[in-house]
């Protein structure tokens, strides 16, 4: 402290004239630049008038020369070169007067405040920041700036925790709208989505006119799966800021993962109208119309997005992605190769981008070799090398010992060409159109599954190709597989729509399970789903919590009237008291001491082969932490023995379907045509329930069953109800009878069109990669919706 005679409490005199005009010049900087954080000046005039307040006590006059009169001018000078970025002049300022006057905690404050601001990449300037500022609470710790400040330099450094902690003190110090919602953007931060929302809500409560406070309450929606919720929220902030582009960007991919592709495209095209060079609005565009099947439009966006962001590690891999889907292999190969040269610097995560574009990369030249030899003489499952696979369908770091590269891109394979509708023969014209309307009905109608028009496309050829084939076994011809001419087995029939659902997507491995190294197969191939992450929801599945409570309520009585049949009625009456997945955990514990973290229910298929045989089905696991978050979640284990055991159902299946197919061509009886649609529900119930693919699983096995029911002379004609997906309905049915009836239920059977017996053989129009990927390329949609 200054000595007492020596300091100034008056405003009169060129000294405290000074400070005045300083005080107002750094006021202005401040308003310039639109902060809404305390004023730094504000311990400066508390620290004046704490002055002025023991000069007048202690009986002191003016003493306008004073050196206590002289720091303020410099403090005022140093905060405006603080404000100006000029920040080693204003350390050694404040330096100088803290030489003079150790605990002058307006210089300290200010010195602190500019080391942060120097950068924080350089950890001396971080710690040197929050000595300061630890230094300016010890001294004065009831200054809610001060708090705020530390956690600004704490969170960038990651010590979330700790920065949180200070903005709860700060908030008890003087609660204001922008601390709640600076602490809720950490609670965010840390996925606790939750906490975060409420921070939100109070610091809207208390200034309701915030757009980007509303726009992180929308966005805690979102990251629970809260759609709906989450797209009021963007609305609002909207309202508030009518030209608020991160709101348009937000309601655009809240409209893409509810599946509203219209609402979306609009949303992001409001985003882009307001900057035309938004690169993340142009990435997430691009990626909606790459989901959408829409891939030059898709192509376009990704082009844009690295004419301003060269190094933009995504719009790269997806433009790669989108040339090769479309068979313009020398393009695809280049960006994907820019992808893996970036390589990531030591100790930093790679991206998910750079780790599968080397099995991208790898796949587009296996693709491009084979662009034009007969489907019929090659097999991706066992020309690909088993580790190679393994690695793919796992999404590890690409690290095969002994892998040999795929051939580079041999010069006399051309790429693919456009192909113009027109080009085709009108009946192959037909077929597609055919095909998008088949394709469509398989369409999910719930949050997460946006409409992709080249998978409907290539599915519904998959189904006209599976009927066409199925119709040649019943009438007792062979087929060409693999270069070999034998009878089709129901593996040839799935092999159909397999390669129909590569060649749609080639980011995706789907791939047999069964044909991984012996090594894989013998760990347990794993498909796991979470249903509820801590406190994010997956709303693909919302409608089936119910369905899995109750089954897990009856697991749990089943098991305690087994072991514990005295206490099963208190369970039973704790059990009807629960109503929501994440309150069963407790009650668990309660009852059952061996369970501690979690526990998991294991689901049973019934055989139709062996009467009162059951198989395993998926394992149900919940889970949980000391602060309340849950895993939920479903997964099919896919070892040896049980791929061997459903193999063995479904082979008799099929070969029952086969000779019942073949009764059914030679006799209309409607018995033979009924029993023959059960049969294919039923093989193909036992399909979903094995989940023998890496991927694709679900459309591959409905694009099965849409093509044998034709060969039947049966045309599914209704659609999949909202909310249903159609693998869950098999895996939580109770066997397959049941799967049967509540299939049947939507697809509303008729007869099929005769006009389907005339159309050309699917197989010989498209004969190779490169016909396939033309007529998945080719856009017929003005002329399929006048045939409609």
């Amino acid at each position: 402290m200054a000595p007492a005679g020596r300091g100034c409490g008056c405003w009169g005199g060129s000294g405290a004239g000074a400070v005045l005009s300083l005080l107002l010049l750094l006021g202005a900087l401040a308003c310039a630049r639109a902060t809404e954080h305390y004023s730094p000046l504000s311990l400066l005039k508390q620290e004046l008038q704490h002055r002025q307040q023991q000069e007048a006590s202690a009986g002191g006059g003016c003493s306008q020369s004073g050196d206590w009169a002289d720091q303020y001018p410099e403090c005022a000078i140093a905060y405006v070169l603080v404000g100006s970025g000029l920040y080693d002049e204003a350390i050694r300022h404040f330096s100088t007067m803290l030489q003079e006057e150790p605990d002058l905690v307006s210089a300290i404050y200010g010195r602190g405040i500019a080391y942060g601001k120097k950068g924080l990449h350089d950890i001396k300037n971080a710690e040197l920041a929050l000595f300061e500022l630890s230094r300016v609470i010890a001294l004065e710790p009831d200054r809610p700036e001060v708090f705020e400040q530390r956690a600004e330099i704490l969170s960038p450094l990651g010590r979330i925790n700790e920065a949180v902690n200070d903005l709860t003190k700060a908030i008890q110090l003087q609660p204001s709208a922008r601390l709640y919602r600076h602490r809720g953007t950490l609670y965010f931060i840390s996925e606790d989505y939750a906490t975060a929302h409420e921070d939100f809500q109070q610091s809207l409560e208390l200034n309701r006119n915030q757009p980007t406070a509303m726009l992180y309450k929308g966005l805690t929606f979102f990251h629970r799966g809260l759609l709906k919720e989450a797209i009021e929220a963007f609305k609002e902030a909207l309202k508030q800021k009518v030209d608020f582009i991160d709101a348009y960007k937000s309601l655009g991919q809240a409209y893409r993962e509810l599946g509203n592709f219209e609402a979306a495209t609009e949303s992001f095209q409001k985003a882009l109208l307001l900057n035309q060079n938004h690169v993340q609005t142009l990435q997430l565009r691009g990626m909606m119309l790459y989901h959408h099947g829409s891939l030059q439009e898709a192509l376009k966006n990704f082009k844009r997005c690295l004419q301003l962001e060269p190094y933009n590690e995504v719009c790269q891999y997806m433009k790669g992605l989108s040339h090769v889907a479309m068979g313009q292999f020398y393009e695809g190969i280049k960006a994907q190769t820019k992808v893996m040269l970036n390589d990531p610097l030591p100790g930093q995560k790679a991206s998910p981008e750079y780790l599968r574009v080397k099995y991208l990369r790898e796949y587009s030249r296996y693709l491009h070799a084979h662009l034009d030899t007969p489907l019929t003489e090659y097999n991706i499952d066992t020309d690909l090398p088993g580790s190679f696979k393994d690695h793919w369908a796992k999404n590890l770091p690409f690290l095969i010992d002994g892998y040999e590269e795929q051939p580079g891109l041999q010069p006399h394979i051309k790429d693919v060409l456009h192909q113009n509708f027109e080009g085709y023969r009108p009946e192959v014209q037909e077929m597609i159109c055919v095909a998008d309307r088949l394709g469509s009905l398989m369409q999910y109608e719930t949050p997460g599954f946006l409409p992709n028009k080249r998978i409907h496309r290539a599915m519904g050829l998959a189904a006209l190709e599976v009927m066409q084939a199925v119709h040649r076994t019943w009438t007792n011809s062979k087929v060409r597989m693999n270069g070999k001419t034998r009878l089709m087995q129901w593996r040839d029939m799935f092999d159909i729509a397999v390669k129909w659902r590569r060649i749609a997507d080639p980011d995706q491995p789907v791939l047999w399970l069964d044909q991984m190294p012996a090594r894989s197969l013998s760990r347990g191939f794993n498909n796991h789903i979470n249903l509820i992450r801590g406190q994010v929801i997956n709303m693909r599945y919302l409608e089936y919590f119910e369905k899995i409570l109750h089954f897990i309520k009856d697991r749990i009585l089943v098991y305690h009237g087994a072991n514990n049949p005295k206490g099963l009625l208190e369970v039973r009456e704790a059990l009807e008291k629960v109503h929501k997945v994440e309150d069963l955990l407790p009650i668990m514990k309660q009852f059952n001491t061996k369970t501690k973290d979690g526990f998991t229910v294991n689901t049973k298929v019934p055989s139709l082969k062996d009467q009162g045989k059951e198989y395993d089905g998926f394992t149900i696991t919940i889970t949980g932490d000391k602060v309340g978050n849950i895993l939920f979640s479903v997964e099919t284990q896919t070892t040896e023995e049980r791929t061997q055991l459903y193999h063995a159902e479904i082979d008799a299946l099929y070969k029952d379907l086969t000779a019942k197919g073949k009764v059914l061509i030679l006799s209309s009886e409607f018995g033979e045509a009924d029993a023959v649609c059960n049969l294919i529900l039923s093989l193909v119930y036992y399909f979903y329930n094995l989940m023998p693919l890496s991927r694709g699983s679900s459309v591959i096995a409905y694009s099965v069953i849409v093509g044998a029911l034709m060969a039947s002379g049966k045309e599914v004609a209704g659609k999949i109800p909202k909310g249903k997906l159609v693998d869950f309905e098999a895996m939580t049915a109770p066997g397959s009878e049941a799967f049967s009836k509540i299939a049947k239920s939507w697809m509303n059977l008729k007869s099929i069109s005769p006009s389907y017996k005339t159309l050309p053989s699917v197989s010989e129009t498209f004969p190779t990669l490169r016909s396939m990927m033309e007529v998945l390329n080719t856009d017929s949609t003005p002329r399929c919706l006048k045939k409609l």
